[in-house]
C-alpha cells in the first residue's frame, strides 16, 4: 500500500502556520484575519489558541490513528478564517480579491474533508460522501485560482522570478491556463489523476521558486513567512486530492 503523503504535507503546513503565529504573535495575515470581529480584547489569546490548534492538529495529521481528529480541528479553524471574508465579499462583491481569499481558505478546508474521509476505517458510505463533497469543493476552488490569476494577471506575473525564461507574463498566462484545465479535469473526471499530479507539482513549484526565497529577501515581513505556510497548505490539500484519486476512491 502506497503512503499517502498529502496529509503529512498538509499537517506540516499547519504546524508552520502555528509557529509563525506564535513567533509574530499575530495571525498569518492576510489570509488569517479577524478584523470582521472588530476590536477584540486580549486578541493575543485568540492568536495563541489558533496556534495551538494548528500545531496540535498538524502533528495529529502525521499519524493515521489521529489524522481524523486533526483534520476536523484544522478544517474547522480554516473554515472560520474563510468565513471571516464573507462580510468583505458582501461589502465589495465586485472585488475578486475578497472571493479569492475565501476560496484559498476553503481549498484548505476541502483538503481536510478528503483527509478525514481517507483516514476513516471501513470505507463507510458517509466517509465516501464527505470525500466526494471535499473533492468537488476543491475543484471549485481551482476555478477560483484561475479567475484570481486572470483578474490580477499583472500581479501574478510580478511573483514570477525575472530570471525564469521566457518571461514573467508568459508564466502568468501559462499557469492560469493550467489552473483552468485542472479545474475542468477534476470536475469532469477526465484525466483527473493526471491533472491532480500536475496541479500539485505546479503548486509545489510556486513554493520552491516564489515563496521559499521570500524570507531570505525580506525576512522581517510576516507575509514572507505566512505565504510559505499558505502555499504549502494548498499544496497539501492538492496532494491529498491526488492521493484520493490515486487510491481509486472517487466514485
Amino acid at each position: 500500500m502506497r503512503t499517502a503523503l498529502g496529509r503529512h504535507v498538509y499537517g506540516l503546513a499547519a504546524v508552520l502556520f502555528g509557529v509563525i503565529s506564535l513567533v509574530w504573535q499575530d495571525f498569518g495575515a492576510p489570509w488569517q484575519q479577524i478584523q470582521v470581529l472588530g476590536n477584540v480584547p486580549h486578541r493575543e489569546i485568540l492568536v495563541y489558541l489558533a496556534s495551538a490548534v494548528e500545531i496540535v492538529g498538524g502533528l495529529a495529521m502525521q499519524w493515521r490513528r489521529t489524522a481524523r481528529a486533526g483534520a476536523v480541528a484544522l478544517g474547522c479553524l480554516f473554515l472560520f478564517f474563510g468565513l471571516t471574508w464573507v462580510p468583505r465579499i458582501a461589502k465589495e462583491p465586485l472585488v475578486y480579491d475578497r472571493w479569492g481569499n475565501f476560496f484559498e481558505q476553503f481549498s484548505i478546508v476541502s483538503g481536510a474533508m478528503v483527509a478525514y474521509a481517507m483516514a476513516s476505517s471501513g470505507g463507510s458510505e458517509r466517509s465516501a460522501r464527505v470525500a466526494r463533497i471535499g473533492y468537488v469543493c476543491f475543484g471549485i476552488c481551482v476555478i477560483s485560482f484561475t479567475l484570481q490569476q486572470l483578474f490580477y494577471l499583472s500581479g501574478t506575473a510580478s511573483f514570477v522570478p525575472k530570471w525564469v525564461p521566457p518571461g514573467q507574463m508568459f508564466w502568468a498566462i501559462a499557469t492560469t491556463i493550467a489552473f483552468a484545465l485542472a479545474a475542468i479535469a477534476l470536475l469532469t473526471g477526465v484525466k483527473a489523476l493526471l491533472a491532480s499530479r500536475l496541479l500539485t507539482a505546479m503548486i509545489v513549484g510556486f513554493q520552491l521558486l516564489v515563496w521559499l526565497p521570500a524570507p531570505f529577501s525580506n525576512p522581517h515581513a510576516l507575509i514572507s513567512w505566512a505565504g510559505n505556510a499558505q502555499n504549502l497548505a494548498i499544496a497539501g490539500a492538492s496532494w491529498i486530492v491526488m492521493d484520493y484519486l490515486r487510491a481509486g476512491l472517487r466514485a
